[in-house]
């Protein structure tokens, strides 16, 4: 009786679900300017987040009594929500997400005060900024041939994290 050897037979890895989504963007967006792309993205998603973080928050009893009504709005469950998305799918990308969410989230208090002061709302500055980066990036995207409207939400949404995954590969750095 001979035994069959296991040498022949290969391993077959499955690629992360990650990795199928940024090879179905990186065949998408081939031909534009990554740099492009990384600043209408980031204005789209400024100008999201602040839009979302300026909808007022229902001021509940224990929260004034426990002195955190100041510190839960909208924008921190639409960040808690993209986070707990961005580390299901790549934790080390949703690490330098929330960095960068942290930076945009500091700007969004900044136009706070500035509005105080007397300047723009907070919502008109957001408002302009999110569509000059929608526009930005439809502009970008008519320049792609395997463009549709599944793959620009999806671009939307994790679009963040695929822009930092060049990055990484930029300095050969596992995510």
């Amino acid at each position: 009786m001979n035994k069959k050897s296991n040498s022949n037979v290969k391993k077959v890895v499955e690629k992360r679900t990650i990795d199928k989504y940024f090879d179905q963007l990186n065949d998408s967006f081939a031909i534009g300017n990554k740099v492009l792309y990384a600043v209408f993205l980031g204005l789209a998603f400024f100008g999201i987040m602040g839009l979302i973080w300026m909808i007022p928050f229902p001021q509940m009893q224990f929260l004034i009594n426990l002195k955190m009504h100041t510190f839960l709005n909208w924008g921190s469950l639409f960040i808690a929500i993209v986070i707990y998305s961005y580390l299901k799918l790549a934790p080390t990308l949703s690490y330098v997400a929330l960095f960068s969410i942290s930076v945009m989230s500091f700007f969004i208090v900044q136009l706070e005060y500035v509005e105080k002061d007397g300047g723009p709302s907070v919502v008109l500055v957001c408002s302009v900024l999110s569509l000059v980066g929608f526009f930005g990036l439809l502009a970008l995207a008519k320049k792609e041939k395997n463009m549709n409207n599944i793959t620009m939400l999806k671009f939307l949404g994790i679009g963040p994290i695929w822009l930092w995954s060049k990055v990484f590969d930029r300095f050969n750095w596992k995510y």
